[in-house]
């Protein structure tokens, strides 16, 4: 009979750690994923804002015989542009370019309608994300504007200004349900947690009863709460890279395009399961310590 009531309660415990693991594992999976699409939205948020260019123009004005002196200046223009701190990229486009562009967005063949070098030299400038900012862009054309050469520069300011507000609404969407899952899976695995020290209330009080210590009490449970929740977190986590590597395999792309942000959210997922599943095994099992006897009929 004894055998049989140890058999039962070893069944119910390795039941309940079960279940504890994979709340805890299908909870940081959630919130994984969540944190997977904010990071990879505020990579393809850079990206988008990385197309919207800003055209800086050079002087079309100027004799044939000085060329040789302009090309220089433009050279020097362009070197000067490429270290200046808004600019992530620059492309040079030379007259015979410009043209060549004009020809194919035109749909003409011929020459017969341009004249030679009709168009200005220019220099294509793909701005840093930061700078997309409507309050910055101004700043970004002006400090363009200032450099030697330069007498011209344009930008489509409205559209700037449109996609910016747009990609900073989804993002704060997307980060509004991160903090939501996080706050979800602070709930849910202390639930989980609160439940499994629930079973256990009367063995806890019984070592107290028997004159063991509060601390010595305590060890064991925080110790099984560390395996737990490294467990939990590492399954959630293997359930994440797998769903993430079918996904990225399905459209053609490369599984981990983001090693610093990738191994901060591992970090993170790791350290949610495990500090959330240790603090409410402590709050949980001094809970029934400072219980009275009576009181674990009614909890």
């Amino acid at each position: 009979m004894a055998r049989t009531v140890d058999e039962f309660n070893k069944k119910r415990l390795r039941s309940s750690n079960i279940t504890v693991v994979i709340s805890i594992a299908l909870v940081l999976f959630l919130m994984g994923l969540m944190g997977m699409i904010l990071i990879n939205a505020q990579k393809y948020s850079d990206y988008i804002k990385e197309q919207l260019v800003v055209n800086a123009y050079y002087d079309e004005n100027y004799d044939a015989k000085d060329s040789v002196k302009i090309a220089k200046l433009e050279a020097e223009a362009f070197t000067k542009i490429q270290a200046l701190a808004p600019v992530k990229k620059a492309v040079y486009i030379s007259r015979e370019k410009a043209a060549e562009e004009a020809k194919k967005s035109m749909g003409i063949d011929s020459d017969a309608l341009f004249e030679e070098n009709i168009f200005p030299s220019s220099v294509e400038i793909s701005l840093k994300p930061d700078y997309v900012d409507p309050l910055k862009i101004e700043e970004a054309i002006k400090i363009i504007k200032a450099v030697p050469g330069i007498v011209d520069v344009k930008n489509d300011s409205t559209l700037m200004v449109d996609v910016y507000n747009n990609l900073s609404r989804i993002l704060k969407w997307i980060l509004g349900f991160s903090i939501l899952f996080l706050i979800l899976a602070i709930v849910l695995i202390n639930n989980s947690i609160r439940l499994k020290i629930f079973s256990k209330r009367f063995i806890i009080k019984t070592m107290q009863l028997v004159g063991a210590k509060r601390r010595f009490i305590l060890k064991p449970f925080v110790l099984e709460a560390l395996v737990l929740g490294a467990i939990g977190s590492a399954l959630g986590l293997l359930a994440l890279f797998g769903v993430w590597y079918y996904f990225t395999d399905a459209i053609g792309q490369s599984f981990v395009q983001d090693t610093s942000n990738y191994f901060s959210l591992v970090l993170l997922v790791l350290g949610v399961g495990i500090f959330i599943t240790v603090i409410s095994t402590v709050i949980a099992t001094w809970r029934f310590l400072r219980s009275n006897v009576d009181d674990l009929y009614y909890s």
